[in-house]
């Protein structure tokens, strides 16, 4: 995108209206991206504003010639997941029960969506990673094998496996 490519650019030679116009347009999309991995909306939005904190302190050494939104759902599924790890060292998973008050800005946490989130929860962490990265970040299979440091044929496996427990999981309740 024309826009993601001035950004970038505008960031890079130190514009602070760039970052902002960041946050304001891919928000929504990543917080959505935090949910599926953390079903906890407070986490979420702990882990897109730790997002957008680290790339303000980079912003001299910024360097991205891909797609700007793909980079930054990566960041937000890397802090999610590390985050995920963290809780399970300390025995403490974060959020087992969706926030009922969803934040302001964006995140609709229908019936419906809080059934996802449970579900999705309860997949194993790179069948989860697949899926959350191919449906919710549109990336394609190659991109989320090289994230994975696995094969393409796996990175479909896991995708396909997560997709059929999901719909296990949800037994028609959607």
């Amino acid at each position: 995108m024309i826009e993601d490519e001035i950004l970038k650019l505008r960031f890079k030679l130190g514009g602070e209206d760039a970052l902002r116009r960041m946050y304001e347009k891919y928000l929504d999309y990543l917080l959505s991206v935090a949910m599926a991995f953390l079903n906890d909306s407070h986490a979420a939005q702990d882990v897109v504003h730790d997002v957008f904190v680290s790339l303000a302190q980079s912003a001299d050494t910024f360097r991205l010639s891909g797609n700007l939104k793909h980079y930054l759902a990566t960041c937000v599924a890397n802090r999610a997941k590390d985050r995920l790890r963290a809780a399970k060292r300390h025995r403490e998973m974060p959020g087992p029960e969706p926030q009922s008050d969803p934040p302001e800005n964006g995140i609709i946490c229908t019936e419906e969506a809080r059934r996802i989130y449970e579900a999705l929860a309860q997949l194993p962490e790179e069948q989860r990673e697949a899926i959350v990265l191919r449906v919710k970040a549109g990336m394609r299979f190659r991109r989320i094998a090289e994230i994975q440091n696995a094969s393409y044929v796996a990175v479909q496996a896991r995708y396909r496996r997560g997709i059929e427990k999901l719909r296990s999981i949800l037994n028609g309740r959607l």
